[in-house]
């Protein structure tokens, strides 16, 4: 496609969310290279985007970007992509019988706008009932965290991380609400420093309207210390 043209369809496209699948599209080859393979590779190009820009690399400020960059991209912001990361949530046996719900809630995000490549910045807010079966609290952060290091929708995002806790849970009672800032819309276009985006998916008995209820009045608790 002549780039003239697609620079034109992008930008009349805006900052719509084109859906795909509530997967991660990856490609089947996407782990054969090692972390350091990828880093040299990408490092390569970041230095060819910034020499495009016209910038010197040889400047002491300059010189080890592409490097921290490349690192960044494969071990960092972008480290939740590699299934070896994905956490291992221990689960245990609800000897208490705690039968309510229980919310994990304000778990700060940081996830990066497939679009752009420009951070979304924000809260995630978790719950979910027991059948039977508890997790590691921490284990819900970093199930947040896993999935909010890749390149992201949202809405993907709020799902997976539902999914992804009905699994370990053996339960479809989750729900999760995240509020976010995106900087391809704060930052760039638009450049409405004041929007958020909320997005939400209930699973289970959080469908039930007064369950729902329940949880996001425990989101609106103050619990500054």
């Amino acid at each position: 496609m002549d780039l003239e043209k697609q620079l034109k369809e992008i930008e009349a496209m805006g900052n719509d969310h084109i859906g795909s699948s509530t997967e991660t599209p990856m490609r089947p080859d996407a782990f054969e290279l090692s972390d350091i393979e990828k880093i040299a590779s990408i490092k390569k190009d970041v230095q060819n985007i910034m020499h495009t820009l016209g910038l010197d690399l040889s400047d002491d400020s300059l010189k080890g970007t592409p490097t921290r960059v490349a690192k960044m991209f494969v071990q960092e912001i972008f480290g939740g992509l590699h299934p070896d990361r994905r956490p291992k949530a221990s689960t245990f046996e609800n000897k208490y019988k705690y039968q309510e719900m229980l919310v994990e809630k304000n778990i700060t995000l940081y996830s990066t706008c497939e679009h752009h490549l420009l951070p979304i910045v924000g809260k995630a807010h978790i719950a979910y009932i027991s059948n039977g079966t508890v997790v590691g609290l921490s284990k819900m952060n970093r199930i947040v965290d896993y999935y909010a290091k890749r390149p992201q929708v949202q809405e993907r995002l709020t799902m997976q991380i539902v999914k992804e806790l009905q699994q370990v849970l053996g339960t479809e009672d989750v729900a999760c609400v995240i509020d976010a800032k995106h900087l391809c819309v704060n930052s760039r276009g638009i450049r409405d420093i004041d929007s958020s985006t909320v997005t939400s998916e209930f699973g289970g008995a959080f469908k039930n309207v007064e369950t729902r209820r329940e949880f996001l009045d425990y989101i609106k608790l103050d619990t500054e210390f």
